[in-house]
């Protein structure tokens, strides 16, 4: 069954983005070495637009033991207060520092 959820208030509706498993030296991690997301997508917003700085779409960071899960269609869903998030992050040109 397909769901949609809508966020209330000063709430953001972020899907985990699960880290790479393979190191940059390649080394394979198991599950057990992994440690928790921190980055994740929005997919909806709350109404209290005032509160909220980012909009679905964005790539966002939060802190580890932050928010409530929720599984929606099979994939893991943090509902977080939009005052939690600690950062927008946002693609870097090539050749631009």
């Amino acid at each position: 069954m397909n769901e949609e959820m809508q966020p209330l208030g000063a709430r953001v509706l972020v899907r985990v983005v699960e880290e790479e498993t393979v190191t940059r030296s390649g080394i394979v991690l198991p599950d057990t070495a992994k440690e928790k997301p921190q980055r994740g997508e929005v997919v909806a917003i709350g109404d209290d637009e005032e509160m909220i700085k980012v909009a679905p779409g964005d790539l966002v960071l939060y802190p580890k033991y932050s928010g409530t899960d929720v599984v929606l269609d099979g994939d893991e869903h943090l509902i977080l207060d939009a005052s939690d998030l600690l950062a927008v992050i946002r693609p870097v040109a090539a050749g631009v520092r």
